[in-house]
């Protein structure tokens, strides 16, 4: 999910910077953390979307996914197949979240009695909404290059001749077959997703980086990254059905809409059904976004010695 307040959470206190600067330096630093967020996680989505997608008896479980898609497609192609689109898109999609963030908490503080000050904390309830907001903006970006993603990655798992070339070669075929229209499918469920999920993130974020931080002091490398691993989990384990349901949408030929995936998997095993590749999923997603408050925390130290 997204990292967006990694600015404001990781940076020391500092003297303003202008508008345009500050603008400059979340681009920059949520560029760096992610990428490496999806250096470090992309292993595990891979997996958890070859799970949420193959049909039932293909794998025995993760390391069964783990397993034949080495032996298929090797190591280093196999357990990063998909990549490209994810890369390329890291650096706007994280720009937009943390201008979607800070845009959003503007909002909370203006529709807020007592709580117009840019400096005034906020309650864990209007950082959820805040966080929310984010994600109306970034799903522009989200979807689509999620939508390529998902087709890349689970190309593998058939014996056919790859389909795509590439992410740029994924765009073209989809804009061919169905326009603009395919290239977006499954964005109304990636904002069901990113949503709720991205209030839960920052939510969470907060009250764990308020408890591992030392009172009065600047919270410690450590913390941040504690704080962001836990968020990440929270995160999936709220949405992780809604994910099933999008990865399901953005992989088909688009003859059923979200209702009709919804029931589709539901027929297929119940419940259950919804929590395929659950595992890889939470692997993931603690190392991911530790590394991604990292990332962001290394590039504003780095940027505070040169402007």
């Amino acid at each position: 999910m997204s990292t967006t307040d990694s600015a404001t959470a990781v940076t020391p206190a500092a003297p303003a910077a202008p508008p345009a600067l500050a603008g400059l330096r979340s681009l920059i630093a949520g560029g760096v953390g992610g990428v490496c967020a999806v250096v470090t996680g992309h292993p595990f989505d891979l997996i958890k979307v070859r799970l949420q997608t193959a049909e039932k008896g293909v794998y025995t479980g993760a390391i069964d996914c783990v397993r034949k898609t080495v032996t298929r497609e090797g190591l280093v192609r196999g357990m990063y197949a998909g990549v490209s689109a994810p890369l390329v898109g890291v650096t706007p999609m994280f720009a937009v979240s943390f201008w979607g963030y800070d845009m959003g908490k503007n909002i909370v503080r203006a529709l807020s009695p007592g709580s117009s000050s840019s400096s005034a904390p906020l309650t864990t309830a209007q950082i959820s909404a805040a966080g929310f907001f984010s994600a109306i903006p970034q799903t522009i970006i989200t979807a689509p290059f999620e939508r390529v993603k998902v087709l890349l990655q689970i190309q593998g798992q058939s014996t056919a001749p790859p389909k795509y070339k590439g992410g740029a070669d994924v765009v073209r075929q989809l804009y061919l077959e169905g326009g603009v229209k395919s290239v977006f499918r499954g964005s109304l469920a990636t904002l069901a997703r990113d949503g709720p999920g991205s209030a839960a993130y920052f939510a969470t974020y907060e009250i764990c980086k308020k408890q591992f931080t030392v009172k009065g002091a600047d919270p410690s490398l450590g913390a941040i990254m504690m704080a962001g691993g836990l968020a990440g989990v929270a995160m999936w384990i709220l949405v992780f059905p809604v994910d099933t349901v999008k990865s399901k949408l953005q992989s088909g030929d688009g003859k059923l809409g979200l209702k009709g995936v919804v029931k589709e998997v539901y027929a297929k095993g119940g419940f259950k059904a919804f929590f395929p590749g659950i595992g890889p999923a939470l692997c993931r997603s603690f190392p991911a976004n530790a590394a991604t408050f990292l990332g962001v925390e290394m590039a504003h130290k780095a940027m505070d010695r040169v402007f």
